[in-house]
């Protein structure tokens, strides 16, 4: 996979918004934040439109993301949030101009359309990470580790190991995402191939039932057999069955989410990693897709990049 060259002080970083809406003032922060680091910003022509839900109309939203694809002087692009709408656009972003200007693509949950995407047609890894409207919430942590992975310095993630892991050295190029934006992406253009790989998976705000019902289609469809390791990431903030649709019921589904997918990969034999710190969190870690990396889960866990990925 091609990594994206580092960014330089006085680079440009440009701020698409690609799904959800949002406004002048819940992107200054993020704004601020690259001007601090030495970067210059360009924001996309229709970033602040409205089209019911969306920032914009399809073809508004495309125009921005094919521009900054194509611009030769766009280092990377931030997305502004996240929510829903990318994949309406995704059949008719045209890869020809990054082919030749690489760049990183920056930002995560709607945006795992995007990651599948271009790890699939464009063979270039990508960056699962804060979005700009995170930016004024994110650890210093996330925030210092993603000025990193801009810069082209290796970094590793230490991260306490949790009571369900399964223990494991593995080596595989990291995929993945937002669960629910995986599932479904099942059987279009965009499919996850997770063979070899290891897998990364974080999802909030779901039914219980539904994080069964996507970990039992990732199941049946072959795609957690024969991965190299699982890193699972935030899966906190689901609801229960518990007062749905409006009245009571005592039918709860019985098991968390981390208690779903530790059952659903139980019968496999690689390492599983729960706790990972990315996801809808706060401290989000960037996540360099589609780059070949070694995760060790034991007493202490970490994941790694090799020298050659």
């Amino acid at each position: 996979m091609l990594i994206p060259p580092p960014l330089k002080i006085g680079d440009t970083i440009a701020l698409v918004a690609t799904a959800r809406k949002v406004t002048k003032e819940e992107m200054q922060p993020a704004i601020r934040q690259l001007g601090e680091w030495g970067y210059q910003v360009r924001e996309g022509s229709n970033l602040y439109g409205k089209d019911n839900q969306f920032a914009g109309s399809d073809n508004q939203r495309l125009a921005d993301l094919q521009q900054a694809l194509d611009d030769p002087g766009i280092k990377a692009i931030l997305f502004a949030r996240g929510g829903y709408g990318t994949v309406r656009i995704i059949d008719r972003v045209n890869l020809a101009g990054v082919a030749q200007h690489p760049k990183w693509l920056v930002g995560f949950s709607d945006v795992t359309v995007l990651h599948s995407h271009f790890h699939r047609y464009a063979q270039m890894c990508t960056l699962h990470a804060p979005m700009a409207i995170n930016i004024a919430k994110s650890s210093n942590e996330s925030l210092d580790s993603l000025l990193a992975v801009l810069r082209g310095n290796r970094h590793e993630i230490q991260f306490s190991a949790d009571h369900r892991n399964r223990p494991g050295q593995a080596r595989g190029i990291l995929a993945g995402g937002n669960l629910s934006m995986l599932y479904s992406l099942a059987g279009t253009p965009s499919d996850i191939d997770t063979r070899d790989k290891i897998l990364f998976i974080e999802d909030l705000d779901e039914h219980l039932y539904h994080v069964d019902r996507m970990m039992m289609q990732l199941k049946r469809s072959g795609k957690l057999r024969n991965l190299a390791g699982l890193l699972v990431g935030d899966v906190n903030e689901m609801r229960d069955n518990t007062k749905k649709w409006g009245f009571a019921n005592d039918n709860p589904y019985g098991h968390n989410a981390a208690e779903i997918i530790q059952a659903h990969v139980a019968e496999y034999a690689y390492p599983v990693a729960f706790s990972f710190p990315a996801g809808h969190r706060d401290d989000n870690r960037p996540l360099v897709l589609g780059a070949m990396a070694d995760i060790n889960v034991g007493d202490q866990c970490t994941l790694s990049y090799t020298e050659n990925g």
